[in-house]
């Protein structure tokens, strides 16, 4: 049971897909699947099942979970040893679904930490899971829960979400608009299970309704230039409204308590954090987010 063969392990359990871990792996797939079924036969189990798709069972997902704390492990030794033998300054390897919030931050924590290598990592949430717990990443900063065992986590901003509309739309020049006089309106969004997604699926459902939906993407430049076209309405968190002066596109506040974005930083293990990323931890939640 050699560390390549873990690693490999890994990549077939969170694609469920061998040919698709093969590519990322840049071997070729009947080795890989040999790999695999060599660590079975080890183990005296299976560890996925084969009827139709591939899918890890339970005995997979138990093992998993194990290989993945010790992979972490010893990526952390790795690194301990790798900063003590050279005296410097560390890295700080950070992840987020998008970077917009943290440039305060890191502009703060770069002038002030010169000498630390940053290594920034865009991923959703369920990607941030594995890599934490595989310290893949040493902090995570997500738009929605981040559910991995052994993280710690804080709140670090919660920010009103706007509705942005064409210029000559019904509500432009609203000021306030209700979540019902959203129902019937196209919307402009992203894919299920990105945080607005989730948001406008939740306050239209609330309400017995179910989101009237004209295009999914995550191009934040693209969704701008749709709702300047006409094409539909947006849900964007505050700071994008403060941050971007977008020409053709209106805001207007949206009556619900519950309609804000909450940005968590997330860690596992905090006191055998690398010295490095303990300080960007202290930067973000230091940070006053009212003014990012």
């Amino acid at each position: 049971m050699d560390l390549n063969t873990l690693r490999q392990f890994l990549a077939v359990a969170r694609l469920e897909h061998l040919s698709g871990a093969a590519a990322e792996l840049r071997v070729a797939q009947p080795s890989l699947s040999r790999s695999i079924a060599r660590l079975e036969a080890e183990l005296g189990a299976p560890l996925f099942d084969r009827a139709g798709r591939l899918q890890l069972n339970d005995t997979g997902r138990l093992f998993r979970d194990h290989v993945e704390r010790a992979i972490g492990e010893l990526e952390a030794g790795r690194r301990a040893v790798a900063e003590s033998l050279s005296g410097g300054a560390g890295s700080v390897r950070l992840a987020s679904e998008t970077f917009l919030p943290l440039t305060g931050p890191l502009n703060a924590f770069t002038a002030a930490h010169p000498d630390v290598e940053l290594r920034l990592h865009q991923m959703a949430p369920a990607e941030m899971e594995r890599a934490l717990l595989a310290q893949e990443v040493d902090l995570c900063l997500a738009s929605q829960p981040v559910a991995a065992d052994r993280t710690e986590s804080a709140v670090v901003a919660v920010e009103p979400v706007w509705l942005a509309t064409p210029l000559g739309h019904r509500l432009a020049a609203a000021g306030r608009v209700s979540v019902e006089d959203l129902a019937e309106e196209p919307f402009v969004t992203t894919r299920p299970g990105q945080w607005q997604r989730r948001l406008l699926d939740r306050l239209l459902t609330e309400r017995n309704r179910v989101p009237r939906i004209v295009c999914e993407t995550d191009e934040t430049a693209a969704t701008f230039a749709l709702v300047t076209a006409g094409i539909g309405v947006c849900l964007f968190p505050e700071i994008a409204r403060t941050t971007w002066a977008i020409p053709g596109v209106a805001w207007a506040a949206i009556d619900d308590p519950h309609c804000t974005r909450t940005l968590s930083l997330h860690w596992t293990d905090g006191d055998r954090l690398p010295a490095a990323a303990r300080l960007m931890r202290a930067q973000i939640l230091e940070w006053d987010w009212t003014g990012a």
